[in-house]
């Protein structure tokens, strides 16, 4: 096992350059690399597999492989494949299925990190391969929305690595769990960095602009799963670290509420779509011992609405009411949309009953209240008019299929949560919210100001949110 882990480990990198020399086998070379990275999760899930690996003694490299790393490299093969699917017949060039590949590799890098090192030098090169993703088109407005997103991701890896470094001197080592023992500037840096890279709460409200303004496919992959690679870590570190468990919780809850009232309130689809993953990502923050499933649910979903926003005729709600939408794709639409309001029989619904019941008594008014929210978001896209025969391309079927199939195949993981209890919470939940929507927020003509998105209120957010974390910690 632990040969095969180090081999699959470089494997994409080996994979990325064999690309861009033959580029004529680029979309076989990057599925196939998903599907070995597929392989590796079902294996690491199926036979309850875990393993720890240290290369470099304490300098790092460490590295674990456990079920938690096993949701989050399932949803980053799932979401990969079916973005280089859907991108087969779209004359992409092999520069593009290189860097997706580079993307997936140091993704699954992330994901199976131990140590605050290795896990920086993954997150380094996650933040440049979504940047060329995101630069691709090479337009004015494609260059400004990378370099923006490079300079706050790159801000905030600078306080991370600076909390790094006071790990080890604290511990004579970068694992994880050092971080309980480290000084309190240690946690808070650390923490900060992770949870801009990660878009949760106020430092994460450069994701909006960023995942609308990408192109779809590149907005399916960072909505899907390159938000995680922050998450992953703050899960880790919840779970091996006490005293950082309620900051996380806290950050979760306050994540999900704040990223579902905006996007209630939003007119445009990607826009709206961007929002949701922030509340979505505070649902994974809630109830870490659970976070895995959610984040694989969360990233099967979203990955498939980005992919259909790319196709509808219209960003805007109040237009796509007057243009109907293709049947088919209408109906794609509304099964991601029930699996992520927590509809029975898809792995939305398995994965938020086990999140509620890992909640604890303070978090539950407030996460309930969320999920409503959430119920209300999603009601936007599926009452949607569905009578209209604009054609779809075929390889988004298949990609369709691949994720919807996954929503269906990890619902069985989750029998334990099919109790008639929560089947009949989680209908009224939807049900209050489509009755919330369309009684109330349907009618209102709001719009949530977009000032604090922009740059310079970005880099402000990160300091006052370096402030609330120091004042988190010392209490």
């Amino acid at each position: 096992m632990n040969n095969i882990t180090i081999t699959w480990i470089a494997l994409p990198l080996f994979v990325g350059f064999v690309i861009y020399l033959i580029p004529k086998i680029d979309r076989f070379l990057a599925l196939g690399m998903t599907l070995v990275s597929g392989a590796y999760a079902l294996q690491i899930l199926i036979n309850q597999e875990s393993l720890r690996l240290q290369l470099l003694d304490n300098f790092g490299v460490t590295l674990a492989v456990d079920r938690l790393s096993g949701y989050f490299i399932l949803t980053n093969a799932l979401v990969t494949a079916a973005v280089i699917i859907y991108c087969w017949n779209t004359g992409r060039s092999a520069f593009f299925y290189m860097q997706a590949i580079f993307l997936h590799g140091s993704l699954n890098s992330a994901f199976i990190c131990a140590d605050f090192l290795s896990l920086y030098v993954a997150l380094e090169v996650i933040g440049i391969a979504a940047f060329l993703l995101i630069t691709y088109p090479r337009s004015d407005r494609s260059i400004w929305v990378g370099l923006r997103y490079l300079f706050i991701s790159n801000t905030a890896m600078l306080f991370y690595l600076v909390g790094a470094l006071l790990v080890y001197q604290a511990n004579n080592s970068f694992v994880f769990e050092g971080l309980g023992n480290a000084p309190i500037e240690a946690q808070a840096l650390i923490l900060m960095g992770l949870l801009t890279k990660g878009g949760i709460f106020v430092s994460g409200l450069w994701l909006p602009l960023t995942h609308s303004e990408s192109e779809s496919p590149v907005s399916a992959l960072l909505s899907g799963v390159v938000v995680k690679a922050g998450v992953y870590p703050l899960l880790r570190c919840a779970l091996l670290v006490e005293e950082i468990d309620p900051i996380i919780r806290i950050f979760g809850v306050g994540t999900a509420l704040l990223g579902a009232l905006y996007a209630i309130f939003e007119k445009d689809t990607k826009r709206t779509l961007a929002l949701s993953t922030i509340s979505q990502l505070g649902f994974i923050l809630s109830a870490p011992a659970v976070g895995g499933l959610y984040a694989l649910a969360h990233g099967l979903v979203k990955a498939t609405i980005f992919l259909i926003a790319g196709i509808l005729p219209s960003r805007s709600f109040t237009e796509l009411q007057e243009k109907p939408t293709n049947r088919w794709l209408w109906i794609t639409l509304v099964i991601a949309s029930l699996s992520v309001s927590g509809f029975p029989f898809l792995v939305g619904f398995g994965a938020k009953m086990l999140t509620m019941k890992n909640l604890q008594y303070w978090q539950e008014i407030v996460m309930n209240i969320a999920a409503v929210g959430t119920a209300v978001v999603y009601a936007k896209f599926i009452f949607l008019p569905s009578n209209g025969e604009d054609k779809v391309r075929p390889s988004f079927w298949f990609a369709a299929a691949l994720l919807i199939s996954g929503m269906l195949a990890a619902n069985i993981g989750t029998f334990q949560a099919y109790t008639v209890t929560n089947i009949a919470k989680a209908l009224a939940t939807i049900g209050g919210g489509w009755l919330t929507y369309f009684f109330i927020f349907r009618r209102i003509e709001f719009k949530v100001p977009s000032v604090v998105e922009q740059f310079e209120h970005l880099v402000g957010g990160m300091s006052l949110m370096l402030v609330l974390l120091f004042w988190m910690i010392l209490a």
